[in-house]
């Protein structure tokens, strides 16, 4: 009775220390921010939980099956193109010499600026039927029609699964790529005297302790592979993303989008445990201070020629194509594609990228420097869940935040209506902010991560020396570590306006009526079978795009210790 007893004033006394501390006002705003950022994938399992009808047994006894299942295997194909050409191309890069090397260490990334629904219509112009290379082959060859020639089809699995990988395998790239410039000279160096070759070296040291790494890049990728929606629609790929669409537009039942996003969401849950597990007790350090560069191993002519061409295939197939396409169409069709339409969806892109990059960096300083002032492990878990967002689908994410949304709308309305008789309507389920939240919430981590990592670099010597000249911890944040954060939040705007840009699945399904950016531009006239019109915007995006891939080759250039 005596420890119950004594609980209340503990309590108290822990939050009188936080109140003299100035930390209390850090934690509670952490809390209230976090609760926000987690009230989309609550309102998930609340609208799954009502009831939808005849919708949800049609879906599972015809559509769910089918579409976990192409999910399935989309996400297994995407996953082992992207290892293998992603650690292949990043151990040839770090530990050969060869010719062009340093250009393929940064051109390896470019495909991240190709978002994947506008590669998917660039290979549908290039392959399909009607496409630039088939209609050549029939001009040349005297074809008439495709019962004269066998042609692979794109529209199937396996032509999503080649697009998406070659727009994904970055991902792997980089982080592999990262995580051998950080190994052990040493380790490398012992494997080649008790008489490794440079592929046995390679699979039994150099790749073991990449497996954290790889795990981490292969996860990312898959992520955005489950959150893909304009690629695997027009390649004719039924996978839940779509589903969740259809069920919601088309069959018009919210609470059955909201149960496929719910099977969504374990496939998440499942990456992410996957991902951990991949990682569980994979800690390594190194055991000097002193280091040197990785040896590079000379190549025989015939080996450059091999290494040059794996660099530079998935160069061609993720970039090289795909804006040769977005560049003849542009230029032929430069008139319609610079009709009042690209102005507007340009300025709406440019508005709401704008708003959540400002936004997400603001929450992701408030999150960061709270567990930095506080060190509280309750602080630090909901830092956690609010970086959980990332993880889901952008499809997901507009089926949570619209019911939160509309209802506050609803409540709002009435309300006016009862006191002041005015009618409010929908004024945040039915504008840009849905949007902007949408894209805040799931490019959170973004933020939060490259703003920690800052954070880290200064030392806490700063803020206790602040504390002593009785300077508040406030103060400190705006006088000690916000001009010293400058260009990495300039870098975290980046990243999170970039990603915004680029959004489709979230943006396609909380618009405003009448209401288009450069991506949802792109995709209704792809839709409308006019992708020619919608070039000039695509190339737009993916120009964008190529911003935060040079900063994040510079990053990973300066990654090793001692460079």
């Amino acid at each position: 009775m005596t420890s119950i007893d004594q609980t209340p004033g503990r309590l108290h006394l822990a939050i009188d220390r936080l109140r003299s501390s100035g930390n209390l006002g850090w934690s509670v705003g952490a809390l209230v921010v976090s609760l926000i950022i987690a009230t989309p994938l609550i309102s998930i399992f609340v609208i799954a939980s009502q009831s939808s009808g005849d919708t949800w047994p049609h879906l599972v006894s015809t559509i769910l099956p089918s579409a976990t299942a192409t999910t399935l295997l989309l996400m297994l194909g995407v996953g082992i193109v992207t290892l293998c050409v992603g650690t292949g191309t990043a151990w040839l890069v770090t530990m050969y010499r060869f010719p062009g090397r340093a250009l393929f260490e940064w051109l390896l990334l470019i495909p991240l600026a190709m978002p994947t629904y506008i590669i998917a219509f660039c290979y549908l112009e290039l392959l399909d039927y009607s496409g630039t290379l088939q209609t050549a082959l029939r001009s040349t060859l005297g074809w008439r029609n495709a019962a004269d020639y066998w042609f692979p089809d794109i529209r199937t699995l396996g032509g999503a699964i080649f697009v998406m990988s070659f727009v994904l395998y970055p991902y792997v790239y980089l982080t592999a790529r990262a995580s051998f410039l950080q190994q052990s000279v040493c380790a490398l160096e012992v494997s080649r005297t008790l008489g490794r070759s440079a592929w046995g070296a390679f699979r039994s040291v150099a790749l073991p302790l990449a497996r954290p790494a790889l795990a981490a890049g292969v996860t990312l990728a898959l992520m955005e592979c489950l959150n893909d929606i304009g690629a695997v629609e027009f390649l004719g790929v039924q996978t839940l993303t779509v589903s969740v669409y259809t069920t919601w537009l088309e069959r018009s039942s919210l609470p059955g989008a909201a149960q496929i996003s719910t099977v969504m969401l374990l496939f998440v849950f499942a990456l992410l445990f996957a991902e951990r597990t991949a990682r569980r007790r994979q800690m390594y350090h190194h055991t000097t201070g002193k280091y040197r560069l990785l040896p590079e191993e000379e190549l025989t002519p015939a080996g450059r020629l091999l290494a040059i061409a794996a660099c530079a295939l998935p160069i061609i197939i993720g970039f090289v194509l795909p804006v040769s396409v977005l560049v003849d169409s542009a230029i032929l069709n430069l008139a319609e594609g610079l009709e009042p339409a690209f102005w507007r969806a340009a300025m709406h892109s440019l508005f709401l990228a704008l708003a959540a990059a400002a936004v997400a960096v603001i929450l992701g300083v408030l999150l960061t420097y709270a567990c930095r002032a506080t060190r509280s492990k309750l602080v630090h878990a909901a830092t956690g869940l609010a970086s959980i967002g990332y993880a889901v689908p952008g499809t997901v994410l507009a089926v949570g935040i619209l019911m939160p949304l509309a209802s506050f709308d609803n409540a709002l309305d009435a309300a006016m209506d009862e006191m002041f008789g005015i009618r409010t309507g929908l004024l945040l389920s039915g504008s840009a902010f849905a949007i902007i939240m949408a894209c805040t919430v799931r490019f959170l981590a973004v933020s939060i991560g490259t703003i920690d990592a800052g954070l880290k670099k200064t030392s806490r010597s700063l803020d206790a020396a602040s504390r002593t000249l009785g300077v508040t911890v406030t103060q400190t944040l705006w006088r000690v570590h916000l001009p010293m954060l400058t260009p990495v939040l300039g870098a975290a705007a980046l990243l999170v306006f970039v990603d915004s840009m680029k959004e489709l699945p979230a943006t396609l399904l909380l618009r405003p009526f009448d209401f288009e950016t450069l991506a949802t531009h792109v995709y209704t006239l792809a839709s409308l079978d006019q992708f020619e019109e919608a070039a000039l915007s695509a190339l737009a995006i993916v120009a964008i795009g190529l911003a935060p891939v040079i900063f994040i080759h510079r990053t990973i250039a300066a990654g090793r210790p001692g460079s």
